[in-house]
């Protein structure tokens, strides 16, 4: 089965408003086998949404639509919609009623724009929504569904879990779709490519990759499709097997995993703990080590030792390898780890040092370089990255890179 997007609302096309319900619609809807084949946001007027579904692929089975279903003027969904198939709005009393209660439980009164929303197309499928007063409609055309809905993410939400995702699972039966992402770290996206390239040759034609790279991680992504769920399963599995013959270095995580998460998961089964020394990172290690709930069980506390003061001062870094070999070094890196886990007087710790840019870089030593240095009572490893030139990305990759050094110290990994 596939499906086409449609969000509707000028906050979108403005950039008021973020458009997430469609990122979370196409999520779910794939779980259960449906293939989105295009997302699009319009505008609030007539004319774009009878034009919008006018363009509706004819590969579509489904059409969904969110917004423009409340009390206000802006809100011209029904309208459209009644307009294009040529009916009237006609009071329903099933919603009508439901309005009423809803806005009663609120101690609210109900006004004209509350019984606006009972008048719907009168050649529509009722969706009933639980937690709103905006009902959402189903209408078929030309062998497709289409389905409108509130653009309130969680009223759209509820009416995804409780209503569509039954619907059409009925009507999916025999066409699975599953999904296995495998988190990889230290490799850029065309050498990992290029380390895969027999392994990817030789897997099967129903199950296709791709690799989708974000700073410091290269997610791969494999997708079966078939009628078989166990089996698919199973031939996933196998590929994610050798991968893990093929890159064992590389992998740090599956699926939703989170470096932090996983480091912060290591350090409490061997109740142990963590402190930071951040310099070019700027806290940004502790931050994601502390986004994690019961992170207080293992992180002791961090410093961010910005300039070089701060590093002889607080940190008590020599002041001979600071002038001998630079802030950014890998001797410096090293004091800092090691310091801030005795100031700390924690198990392990992490440190980094560099340049982030854009500007401050040297022919020796240009923008992104970075040393990260992890450590524990008898062992301190640094390595030297270069980055790139953009600061965030540079920030991002080297708090990416050291938790990842972080889990293979963990787990007594080659790092």
């Amino acid at each position: 089965m596939k499906a086409e997007i449609i969000t509707i609302g000028d906050e979108i096309l403005i950039g008021h408003t973020t458009d997430t319900n469609s990122a979370w619609m196409a999520n779910k809807l794939n779980l259960i086998g449906v293939d989105i084949i295009r997302i699009t946001s319009i505008s609030d007027k007539k004319e774009e949404v009878i034009k919008a579904i006018d363009n509706v692929s004819e590969n579509a089975d489904v059409v969904l639509m969110t917004g423009g279903l409340g009390p206000t003027n802006d809100d011209i969904t029904k309208e459209s919609l009644a307009d294009y198939f040529g009916v009237k709005l006609v009071l329903n009393e099933a919603v009508l009623r439901h309005i009423e209660q809803f806005v009663i439980k609120r101690k609210a009164f109900m006004n004209d724009r509350n019984i606006k929303q009972a008048y719907l197309p009168e050649n529509c499928e009722i969706i009933h929504n639980k937690i709103g007063t905006a009902a959402g409609m189903l209408f078929h055309m030309n062998n497709k569904i289409l389905i409108s809905m509130p653009g309130v993410p969680y009223e759209m939400k509820e009416m995804i879990t409780s209503e569509i995702i039954p619907l059409l699972s009925k009507q999916q039966k025999g066409n699975e779709i599953i999904h296995k992402a495998i988190l990889t770290q230290g490799a850029p996206e065309s050498k990992l490519a290029e380390l895969l390239e027999d392994w990817e040759s030789n897997i099967p034609k129903h199950i296709s990759l791709a690799y989708l790279p974000s700073p410091g991680i290269v997610k791969l992504r494999l997708t079966a499709r078939g009628s078989k769920k166990a089996l698919l399963n199973e031939q996933i599995n196998k590929q994610v097997q050798e991968l893990q013959a093929l890159i064992p270095n590389l992998i740090c995580g599956f699926d939703a995993d989170r470096l932090e998460e996983i480091v912060g998961n290591l350090l409490k089964a061997k109740k142990m703990t963590l402190s930071t020394a951040e310099s070019c990172t700027g806290g940004t290690i502790a931050k994601l080590i502390t986004s994690i709930p019961g992170s207080s069980e293992y992180f002791t506390g961090g410093i961010v030792a910005y300039t070089n003061n701060i590093k002889s001062k607080i940190l008590a870094v020599s002041k001979r390898n600071i002038e001998d070999y630079g802030a950014v070094s890998k001797q410096v890196v090293e004091e800092m780890a090691v310091r801030v886990r005795d100031l700390y007087k924690s198990n392990y710790s992490v440190a980094t040092s560099g340049i982030a840019g854009p500007s401050g870089g040297t022919k020796d030593k240009p923008v992104g370089t970075t040393w990260i240095a992890v450590a524990n009572e008898s062992t301190v490893i640094s390595k030297k990255f270069i980055l790139g030139d953009q600061r965030e990305r540079n920030i991002q990759r080297a708090s990416v890179t050291a938790l990842n050094m972080l889990q293979k110290l963990l787990l007594n990994k080659e790092i």
